[in-house]
């Protein structure tokens, strides 16, 4: 069984479901309320888990009563957390998100308290024991050096990073990856309104790593190392209800079809049908059971 390990962060997430998307100064009344563990990385690995990996989260716990939430969630979906660290005397980290009904259309307000998992963190663990690290894009500064400490190691497997957010320096973390995941608010960041010319621009500059971007209702696309561009169309006539942790089900879907050795064009398609199944449904629980 191939283990897994990602870096990044998990949270609280605060979901108030409303009838339709307010306007400005527009008070309205929450249809339904959820608390859930949140986070791109745990939510990942929650998905990966389910699809049979041995998947193990590493990054930084507040020492609150939300922590406890956070903990006892993962460790109920099977992700081993030996490798998170306590920040004593802070909060978890809270998002709060207002998600409307039938469009599926979410704005969210993120605290933090926590600080970022460090290298100093991450050199205590054994990243032989993994077949695959997968990191969120974020956290550049400590997240290079990580990466220079597995390739100075000569890590043998698989690193993906996901590059959700146009932070700053992030392109300095491209040339460490096997694969990059990047989301259409990215490519848009970067000037680009079509994916399949933003992931040409980036195979011309990364020609040796295989890249993938989500197009939301337009697909995904993704092009190897040989330069042959891929194509999944979006799944048709869905009944989108929840489209929070959309791009966290690609990310899972993206990184079972490499271990499990599908072309890059089976792999598209299978990681745009998971992400999809996510948007019909709230929450991740039974995700994977539905698709299969």
């Amino acid at each position: 069984m191939n283990k897994i390990l990602a870096v990044g962060i998990a949270t609280v997430d605060i979901i108030n479901t409303v009838e339709h998307y307010p306007g400005e100064d527009e008070e309205v009344r929450a249809q339904e309320q959820s608390i859930r563990r949140g986070g791109n990385a745990s939510n990942t690995l929650v998905l990966l888990a389910a699809l049979g990996y041995q998947c193990s989260w590493a990054g930084v716990l507040a020492d609150d009563l939300y922590a406890d939430f956070i903990r006892d969630d993962l460790m109920k979906n099977d992700i081993n957390i030996d490798h998170a660290v306590v920040q004593h005397q802070s909060s978890s980290p809270l998002s709060c998100i207002t998600l409307a009904q039938g469009s599926g259309k979410r704005s969210i307000v993120h605290y933090r308290d926590v600080r970022e998992y460090s290298f100093a963190d991450f050199k205590s663990v054994d990243i032989n024991e993994y077949d695959w690290l997968h990191f969120e894009g974020r956290n550049v500064e400590q997240t290079i050096v990580m990466l220079e400490y597995m390739r100075a190691s000569n890590f043998p497997n698989k690193v993906s990073i996901e590059i959700e957010k146009p932070r700053q320096d992030i392109e300095r973390l491209f040339a460490y990856a096997d694969i990059l995941i990047f989301s259409k608010g990215y490519a848009q960041h970067a000037g680009f309104n079509d994916a399949s010319a933003f992931l040409g621009e980036m195979h011309r500059l990364h020609p040796d790593i295989v890249l993938y971007c989500a197009w939301g209702k337009g697909g995904a696309y993704a092009i190897d190392r040989q330069g042959m561009l891929s194509h999944a169309q979006a799944q048709q006539d869905i009944e989108v209800v929840d489209t929070v942790g959309a791009g966290d089900a690609f990310n899972a879907g993206v990184i079972d079809a490499n271990l499990s050795g599908l072309e890059c064009q089976q792999g598209l398609q299978a990681a745009c049908k998971l992400a999809a199944r996510k948007c019909m449904q709230y929450g991740f629980a039974g995700v994977v059971e539905e698709q299969q």
